[in-house]
């Protein structure tokens, strides 16, 4: 996977001004702080090939083209573009988690070179829902593309002004608040929303309408009858969008693969309930901070069992805030209390709300699990409950975390001992069922790995869509639907596509270089060499010094140490003979190249050998 380096963004001195609009976010709202909470009442407040740079490439004015930038090879970065004439929206801005091959790495985002290359087009980013993986990229792509506005629901705009606030760039970019019943003008786009069901509320799909026919868009949802805050889908909306007629239905492929239905957030919150009036100590819960319907469901379960709740993790404490200053979230007064409250009270009568519920190395379970959280310490008698399935890649962090835990004395309750998580993805048969009432022309499956991708697009044949409609694409690929209501996929050229890899504050400058050294050292080592030279003479002054870090124990190793001092001795002698003068980075890349196969050859492993001259 090719990643693009990025310089990070620079704010500039003064806001982007854009026009005020009356339904926004107020930029100076702030939720209180949650301890001023505490005591209040109900009103609590390898990389991927960088595929061709397209910068000549113009759209026709006649056709419309979809252009997925991620989310379409993974499961998280969702990013897509919808382009018409000089006209460009965008959908989502996303972040993806990384996988144990991109060490190091701390999220991942999707290219976007040619979006900056084309930002004077950009008419406005619609957001579908406040999960990482879709507000994730929000700081890190909006400053490149111009600060374009953003249309959102309230809670989600709320999660995005924060995450821009954490980042300095709160006041950029225009954050309007829409509601579900609004019409979006966006240039030659006109967007209507409705609800769906997911693991977060304000969550939307799109019936976007183009000068080539309507689109419906459906990213992250289920059909769930009685969802955790009484907000089923407005099934009305999407019947009567298929009655319209619908060119294009895009929809999420996450749990293609499982037949039948989700189940309800009522039968996990009964589940809750029922765990949390037979467990005898404290309750150490992990789940997503974004995800607000199980969090209230934590809550109705302290409040019935009669358990006070400290709230830990930042990203956690941040959420809740922002959720109960907007009425998402109801709880009774004074259930949250302080860590250093939580001595007055049995154990029986304690609940920890916590993330990482992924094993995020900095999160608060995985620092509970190592036992360096700084207020929460694990005792036998507790008990761990992880309310989430693994996203692709974390298996191996959370299965270690998973037995710190147990080593800790904790006993652990997850998804694969009891039904304690329900999935935010339709199934199958509500897959079935949205194609049914959009009864759309073409059918493009959205949101999920290749895999995840192929057998909703097989769904999608069995329900009757023709195969020659049904598209599956690459990111950077492009989907072009002309004026004669005819689709096909853009072969070449396509749009720049790739990952950007974010490490600290860096973004975009690890790229495959640096992983591909990262991935050498963690398997391994690295072996160095350090040579004393004579300036004039370029001859050893003195035996080769050799460190060697994750490759072999020196001192169990005198023989293959001489030997290979040995040989440096003889590349040094020979192959100084072959040049004039001293050239030391010849030098540097015979004895890493000979050094390196000849370690290979005594040990069958090939450390990062790094050779250092010293001239005297």
């Amino acid at each position: 996977m090719q990643r693009r380096n990025q310089s990070h963004p620079q704010r500039p001195s003064q806001p982007q001004q854009r026009p005020n609009s009356s339904n926004s976010f107020q930029q100076n709202q702030k939720p209180d702080r949650l301890d001023a909470l505490i005591n209040s009442a109900t009103g609590i407040g390898q990389n991927k090939p960088a595929t061709l740079n397209t910068s000549r490439y113009t759209a026709s004015r006649q056709n419309l083209r979809i252009i997925p930038m991620g989310g379409v090879e993974e499961v998280g970065e969702n990013m897509t573009v919808l382009e018409y004439g000089d006209d460009l929206i965008i959908i989502d801005m996303g972040l993806a988690f990384p996988d144990d091959t991109m060490p190091g790495i701390d999220y991942i985002i999707p290219d976007t070179k040619w979006l900056e290359e084309n930002k004077r087009r950009i008419r406005g980013v619609i957001i579908t829902h406040g999960h990482l993986d879709h507000i994730g990229a929000v700081p890190y792509i909006l400053p490149k593309i111009g600060d374009p506005p953003v249309y959102t629901l309230p809670l989600t705009a709320a999660f995005i002004k924060k995450r821009l606030e954490e980042f300095g760039l709160l006041g950029r970019s225009k954050i309007n608040v829409m509601t579900k019943d609004d019409v979006l003008a966006l240039g030659s786009f006109k967007l209507r929303f409705f609800r769906l069901n997911h693991s977060i509320p304000d969550s939307i799909g799109l019936c976007i309408t183009t000068p080539v026919g309507q689109i419906v868009y459906a990213t992250d949802w289920k059909f769930d009858h009685t969802p955790a805050d009484g907000k089923p889908t407005e099934f009305d909306k999407i019947a009567k969008f298929g009655a319209e007629g619908v060119m294009l239905l895009m929809s999420d492929s996450t749990n293609a693969e499982k037949p039948g239905y989700c189940a309800s957030e009522r039968e996990l919150g009964i589940t809750i309930d029922r765990t949390f009036s037979d467990i005898k100590g404290r309750i150490i819960f992990a789940n997503f901070s974004t995800s607000i319907s199980r969090i209230q469901q934590v809550f109705d379960a302290a409040a019935k069992f009669n358990r006070k709740v400290i709230v830990t993790g930042r990203s956690m404490v941040n959420n809740i805030e922002i959720a109960l200053s907007l009425g998402y979230l109801k709880i009774q007064p004074k259930i949250i209390i302080k860590s250093e409250a939580a001595k007055k009270f049995p154990d029986n009568q304690i609940v920890i709300l916590t993330t990482g519920a992924q094993g995020e190395d900095a999160a608060g379970l995985a620092r509970i699990a190592r036992g360096d959280h700084k207020t929460v310490k694990l005792k036998k008698g507790d008990t761990t409950i992880v309310s989430a399935s693994p996203i692709p890649g974390n298996e191996r962090a959370i299965a270690a975390m998973l037995s710190n835990l147990t080593r800790m004395g904790s006993h652990v309750i997850y998804n694969k001992t009891l039904d304690i998580h329900t999935s935010g993805h339709a199934h199958q048969e509500e897959l079935k069922l949205m194609m049914a009432l959009v009864k759309p022309k073409y059918f493009m499956p959205i949101h999920g790995e290749h895999h995840m991708i192929v057998a909703h697009a097989e769904l999608a044949k069995n329900m009757g869509i023709p195969e020659d409609r049904i598209f599956t694409l690459d990111n950077g690929q492009i989907l072009e639907i002309t004026s004669a209501k005819e689709a096909k996929i853009v072969v070449d050229p396509k749009v720049v596509s790739g990952y950007v890899f974010i490490d600290g504050l860096g973004i975009g400058d690890v790229g495959e270089v640096v992983i591909r050294d990262r991935q050498v050292m963690a398997q391994d080592g690295m072996f160095v060499i350090i040579m004393t030279l004579d300036r004039r003479s370029g001859k050893l002054i003195s035996q080769p010094d050799i460190i060697s870090r994750g490759f072999i124990y020196m001192k169990g190793n005198d023989d293959l140490i001489r030997e290979v001092k040995h040989e440096v001795r003889k590349l040094v002698e020979s192959k100084g003979k072959e040049k004039l003068e001293p050239n030391y980075a010849y030098l540097r890349n015979i004895v890493r190249d000979e050094i390196g196969e000849y370690l290979y050859q005594k040990t069958e492993r090939r450390p990062m050998v790094l050779p250092v001259v010293i001239e005297i």
